[in-house]
């Protein structure tokens, strides 16, 4: 049992312990269906707040060698498949946040050299003798793991696209750490050691020139969740059954925080409900995700139309959008639709595919982009001020 490799399953049991805690065990039963096949290697992105170190935290807890988890499953809705006992805790699990890498390191340069040693010291631990002393990248050390041992990896990576966001700026830290997951994923050789990759974050895989940087990634995100739609947050049916135990005012509930029509699935802001069911109090609690931070330096880019658009969406309309030119990153934003595609990654937009539009999704964000707008029309003022 280490830290980032073969952990424990203490995370999960923190959510397990929560007052309100909704079971989406299920999620296992997909990436058990995909253990070991071409369909093995998942991004799943959504938005801050939407369960992602959850999914992340329960998977690790489910398949790692570090713990034994019978006990904390055996009530949850995987503890029904055929494959149940099959799968649990059975494989080498690599478990790291990007997220604590990058805040536990002096600079962002560091975070690749971080991850490779901390893990690399844990298999050298885990399988003395396997591992040269030194000089031997991640992927080499694990295809050498596979080789002697027989035994496959699971790779979870939860916030795996900070570096992309935070970063944005830095080229340099940007391609060591495109090339550090390509090197990981891409390739004949990663198939032969990685038994299920696993990547979440905010942004869908970045694009280079067209193409993604880690195209044999089946993506799963708020433009197309596809099968993993009942995942992304709490569906309706949850939500109903919270209000039930709760006496919660479904409708109020649904004013507030529905919106998010993925498919023929309404999905609702989990973190905005279970805040809702605890404290007892209707308003946005998005305020404490940065939503000035987050929206207004993309108001003040001023591409035609985009603040008009948003208005209007604030009015009830809808804005058709082209989504296909977005490059997941936050530094190649060249139009209106560029942004617009961003901020429903983020979840401050709705997005039906059919129609091809985006749309102001409830209550709580329709509040948020006003305050939005009007710290812009704000900051304009102040700055023709001083000009």
């Amino acid at each position: 049992m280490g830290r980032f490799v073969n952990p424990d399953n203490s995370a999960f049991q923190v959510a397990l312990n929560s007052r309100i805690y909704v079971d989406k065990t299920g999620l296992i039963n997909f990436t058990n269906s995909v253990l070991d096949t071409m369909d093995g290697y998942i991004c799943n992105s959504r938005p801050r707040r939407f369960g992602k170190s959850y999914a992340a935290n329960m998977l690790a807890a489910y398949y790692s060698k570090g713990c034994d988890s019978e006990k904390m499953f055996s009530g949850l809705e995987i503890a029904k498949a055929s494959d149940f006992k099959r799968h649990l805790n059975k494989y080498d699990v690599i478990h790291i946040d990007i997220q604590w890498f990058l805040a536990n390191c002096g600079n962002a340069d560091e975070v690749v050299p971080f991850i490779t040693k901390s893990v690399l010291d844990e298999l050298r631990e885990i399988y003395p003798g396997t591992l040269p002393a030194e000089g031997v990248r991640l992927p080499d050390a694990l295809s050498r793991v596979k080789e002697r041992t027989g035994q496959k990896f699971i790779i979870i990576i939860d916030e795996w696209d900070v570096l992309i966001r935070d970063e944005s700026a830095n080229g340099k830290v940007q391609k060591a750490y495109i090339n550090f997951l390509r090197g990981m994923f891409k390739g004949s050789e990663p198939t032969k050691y990685i038994q299920l990759a696993y990547l979440t974050g905010i942004l869908p895989i970045k694009k280079i020139k067209t193409q993604s940087a880690l195209n044999n990634f089946d993506e799963f995100t708020m433009l197309d969740a596809g099968r993993l739609v009942s995942f992304v947050g709490f569906t309706e049916d949850e939500v109903k059954t919270l209000c039930e135990k709760y006496r919660m005012d479904f409708e109020q509930v649904k004013k507030w925080y529905d919106g998010y029509c993925l498919g023929e699935c309404h999905i609702y802001n989990p973190i905005a409900v279970v805040n809702l069911v605890t404290k007892g109090k209707f308003k946005s609690y998005w305020s404490e995700t940065g939503t000035y931070e987050a929206i207004v330096p993309l108001l003040n880019m001023d591409f035609e139309g985009l603040k008009t658009a948003i208005i209007e969406m604030l009015g009830g309309s809808r804005a058709e959008i082209d989504v296909s030119s977005f490059q997941n990153d936050m530094v190649s934003f060249a139009n209106r639709d560029d942004v617009l595609t961003y901020l429903i990654h983020l979840g401050y937009l709705g997005y039906d595919e059919d129609a091809e539009a985006a749309f102001v999704p409830n209550e709580e964000i329709r509040q948020e982009l006003t305050k939005a707008i009007r710290r812009n029309a704000w900051d304009e003022m102040i700055q023709n001020q001083r000009c």
